[in-house]
């Protein structure tokens, strides 16, 4: 590297600078009280954890995403986090044991090893919020409104909700007996909508022709509310288990229709993120003028088993730096006003007064190049007649 490229950073990662660099933390904190409003409790997780722990459950699906290192106290193999729902199911499996539902929420950079889509970041700041300890289509509603308000909060509007479960794949591929490997092809296809190569696939597991035509069919199984009810045609020899898939799906998109009128709601039942985790319902945000998922989530029960307490969890997690990129707020900054460098007990006493009122007030340092508009300062303290008097930079 020149001695004149010290200053780019690494591709995919960014810093923030003061304009924007406020605008995230307001962000930050307008969800961090709103999640407060709705019994959520923060927790903070190291941004270093041992591998095992952030490759359980929904970590599976993160490994080539995780930065891995020695440990050169212990000798164990460490990462640096790249999701932190992992984290947050031990605190509450391990750390908190409470019976009753708990709701946690959270704030932090993560760090990937690749972006999740072309140009994406390699370092968001993932905002999140689980609920534990409540398996019913009530928690997943309540979750769902949750991260629709974040967006109202963000000012964010013309969301659209993509809403699947994987229960309906998952118990289709039990009934036709599929090996893991004819699985994960079939899933892979499915997520590419590829459906001469579906068809082909099926055709050639010598499986029955009506379960062949349920599982080739779930691609076409796309659109508004239309699509619960041909499901339900197409699926209706397909068992118990999935026909109560169905209808909870139906039952949640109904509760959510219900507290956020006209909200739209897009049902896809060959959306199957995080399958190899996700227990049930899963779901992703996405607004017009973004060609990728802005939040995601769902249900991803017993995934505290691995720290000793299964337990049923929803939740969703969404990019702070996306939500401020799309966002209609703006930064709210506090007035600023330059004072002299003179040594002055009622001066010192006016600053203080301002700055406890709001105002950001700054001093000139002596001997500084650049006075009060140089700064950006709207007002200055003047002496006038004995009294130190806030006045316009203009005036």
């Amino acid at each position: 590297m020149t001695g004149n490229a010290h200053w780019i950073l690494p591709q995919g990662i960014e810093e923030a600078l003061p304009q924007q660099a406020i605008r995230l933390e307001q962000l930050r904190r307008k969800l961090l009280d709103l999640y407060a409003g709705w019994g959520y409790k923060l927790v903070i997780p190291p941004f270093i954890d041992h591998l095992e722990s952030l490759l359980t459950g929904a970590g599976h699906d993160l490994d080539l995403q995780t930065f891995k290192l020695v440990d050169q106290v212990s000798g164990r193999t460490l990462g640096i986090r790249a999701d932190m729902t992992p984290q947050v199911a031990r605190i509450d499996a391990h750390q908190l044991q409470r019976e009753a539902p708990t709701r946690l929420c959270y704030i932090g950079t993560v760090l990937r090893a690749r972006p999740d889509s072309f140009g994406g970041s390699r370092s968001p700041m993932q905002v999140g919020a689980e609920l534990y300890g409540h398996a019913g289509v009530e928690s997943e509603v309540e979750i769902l409104e949750l991260m629709l308000q974040t967006f109202k909060a963000c000012a964010i509007d013309d969301v659209y909700l993509d809403l699947g479960n994987v229960d309906i794949f998952r118990n289709l591929s039990l009934q036709a007996g599929l090996d893991a490997g004819d699985e994960s092809r079939l899933f892979e296809l499915l997520q590419r909508k590829a459906v001469a190569e579906i068809e082909a696939l099926v055709a050639s597991l010598h499986i029955d022709a009506s379960l062949q035509n349920m599982i080739a069919g779930l691609t076409g199984l796309n659109g508004g509310p239309a699509t619960v009810e041909r499901a339900r045609e197409l699926l209706k020899n397909a068992g118990d288990n999935v026909n109560a898939a169905i209808d909870y799906l139906d039952q949640v998109a109904a509760g959510v229709s219900r507290h956020n009128p006209g909200v739209n709601i897009v049902f896809d039942l060959a959306e199957l993120h995080g399958y190899h985790y996700q227990t049930g319902v899963v779901f992703a945000a996405f607004v017009p003028r973004l060609g990728t998922e802005i939040a995601r989530g769902g249900r991803y029960d017993d995934i505290g088993r691995i720290f000793g307490r299964a337990r049923a969890a929803t939740g969703f997690s969404t990019d702070l730096k996306i939500l401020a990129g799309l966002s209609k707020c703006d930064a709210r900054l506090p007035a600023r006003v330059c004072a002299p460098p003179a040594e002055d007990a009622a001066l010192d006493a006016k600053i203080d007064e301002l700055r406890a009122g709001g105002y950001s007030v700054m001093r000139l340092l002596p001997g500084q190049t650049g006075d009060a508009a140089a700064m950006a300062c709207e007002h200055e303290l003047v002496l006038v007649d004995g009294h130190w008097n806030l006045l316009d930079t203009d005036s």
